[in-house]
């Protein structure tokens, strides 16, 4: 790394950008094809080397796909890369473990408040049926099941923003989940009191659904978000407490 000279990491970087540009201003979209590799080398002006190493970043980025034996290609353009961050950052620091837990719970909190409508008038019976039985599970496993339970809410979460149709708004809620399971082991105080809590909280959530309640639908989200929040919170104090 350190042996890297300035001149070839701009030039790395101006293929990297020229390949982006390349990818906008041929409006291609996730799984169509791209240039050879001679083809990107003459259009940029780049040698091949310099190619394969910006192939390489974007890839890491899933802005292209590499299929060995038939070329690269537009890739899906997720937020992998975003969500391998964020995880990589909690295993970092505790502190750093619970701000971008408090950070996610806003983002998915504003998306499904924001969103109420939207999801509510999207949600088809046979998968606010599916939510039912989700919460059905969380009911019968219980908090102390672990995996049973946290795997039942992801679903609902997931299936709940499901028909938007928005694969940002999905992905980014499912990239709580995958720090949550970084930060729950250092996340104490969730009682019984709680578990009921928040079983209940996810039942109102669907009824408000079915009867296309916005207020209630509004109102079972705050009451599902609290005890999270009071529990990061609590965490980070335990943390920040001399000892």
């Amino acid at each position: 790394m350190s042996g890297t000279r300035p001149g070839r990491t701009l030039l790395r970087q101006e293929v990297v950008e020229g390949i982006k540009r390349y990818i906008l201003d041929e409006r291609l979209r996730p799984g169509d094809p791209l240039p050879t590799e001679p083809a990107l080398c003459e259009a940029l002006g780049a040698s091949r080397s310099s190619v394969r190493e910006a192939v390489k970043i974007l890839a890491a980025l899933d802005i292209v796909e590499v299929r060995h034996g038939h070329g690269t290609y537009v890739g899906r353009l997720s937020l992998s890369a975003l969500v391998e961050s964020l995880t990589f950052r909690g295993l970092l620091s505790p502190d750093d473990d619970f701000q971008v837990m408090a950070d996610l719970v806003d983002v998915r909190e504003l998306f499904e408040r924001g969103m109420a409508d939207r999801i509510i008038s999207s949600l088809s019976t046979e998968q606010l049926d599916t939510l039912d039985g989700l919460v059905a599970t969380m009911r019968a496993t219980g908090a102390g099941d672990g995996h049973g339970f946290v795997a039942a809410d992801r679903s609902f979460h997931a299936l709940l923003v499901a028909p938007l149709g928005n694969d940002l708004i999905g992905q980014l809620s499912m990239a709580f989940w995958d720090v949550y399971t970084i930060v729950a082991p250092h996340l104490d105080g969730f009682t019984h009191a709680d578990e009921t809590a928040t079983v209940a909280a996810h039942q109102n959530i669907v009824d408000a659904a079915r009867a296309g309640d916005v207020v209630a639908f509004l109102k079972a989200l705050d009451d599902h978000y609290a005890p999270v929040r009071r529990r990061i919170a609590e965490a980070r104090s335990r943390g920040a407490a001399p000892a």
